[in-house]
C-alpha cells in the first residue's frame, strides 16, 4: 500500500474516532447532569411517545434484546422514572409505562446525539444523504460491524462503559439532585414568562 492511501486510511480512521469521541462525551454529560445513560434516556423518551407499551414492543422500537432493556427498565424504575405492572389477563406480559417524574425527566433532558445528526442530515440533497449512507455501509461491511447487534441509536453502551474506561460508578443522590436542580431552574424560568394576571 502507498503513502497516499495509507494517508487516506490514517484520516478515515481518524474520522470514524472522532464520531466515537463524540457519542461518549455526549454519554458522559448524560451521566454527570442527569444519572442517566444514553439508552436509558432512549427508552425514556420512547415510553414518554406512548406513554405505556410492552417489554416487547419496547425493545423493537429502540432495537435492543429484550434482555438489555429488561436490565434498563430495573435500573430507571429504581429511580421511579418507570413503572412495571402485569397484565390481568395475561400474568405473562409485562407493560411499562413512565412516571410523572421521568416524564419531567425525559422532557427536561438534552436531545439525543442522533436527533441533532437527523437535523443536519435533513439539510442536504438526497444525492449527498444517499453518498454518505453508501460509504458509511461499506465501512460498516469492511470492518464487519455489520455482524454485531445494534440500534439505529448514537448512544453509548447501556452500563456507561466507554472506549477511555469507565465512568465513575453512579451516585444516585447526586443524580437525582442534580436533576431536580435542573428542574426547579426550568420551573423558575417558565413563570418568569408567564405574564401577569393581576389587575392594575
Amino acid at each position: 500500500m502507498d503513502l497516499k492511501r495509507l494517508d487516506i486510511c490514517d484520516e478515515i480512521l481518524t474520522a470514524l474516532r472522532h464520531i466515537i469521541r463524540a457519542v461518549e462525551l455526549h454519554s458522559r454529560r448524560l451521566v454527570h447532569d442527569y444519572g442517566l445513560t444514553g439508552p436509558q434516556l432512549v427508552l425514556l423518551k420512547e415510553l414518554l411517545r406512548w406513554e405505556e407499551l410492552s417489554v416487547g414492543d419496547l425493545a423493537k422500537k429502540v432495537s435492543l434484546s429484550h434482555a438489555t432493556v429488561t436490565d434498563i427498565l430495573r435500573r430507571l424504575e429504581v429511580r421511579q422514572l418507570v413503572q412495571r405492572s402485569r397484565t390481568g389477563h395475561d400474568r405473562r406480559r409485562v407493560l411499562v409505562h413512565i412516571t410523572e417524574w421521568g416524564k419531567r425527566t425525559a422532557q427536561n433532558a438534552p436531545s439525543l446525539l442522533q436527533d441533532r445528526f437527523v437535523t443536519e442530515l435533513a439539510k442536504l440533497q438526497d444525492w449527498e444523504q444517499s453518498l454518505i449512507l453508501s460509504s458509511v455501509q461499506r465501512i460498516a461491511s469492511m470492518m464487519q460491524a455489520e455482524r454485531l447487534p445494534t440500534g439505529p441509536t448514537l448512544v453509548g453502551s447501556s452500563t456507561g462503559e466507554v472506549a477511555d474506561g469507565p465512568i465513575e460508578p453512579l451516585d444516585e443522590k447526586r443524580a437525582v439532585t442534580n436533576a431536580k436542580k435542573k428542574h426547579e431552574a426550568t420551573d423558575r424560568a417558565s413563570a418568569k414568562k408567564q405574564p401577569s394576571t393581576d389587575c392594575e
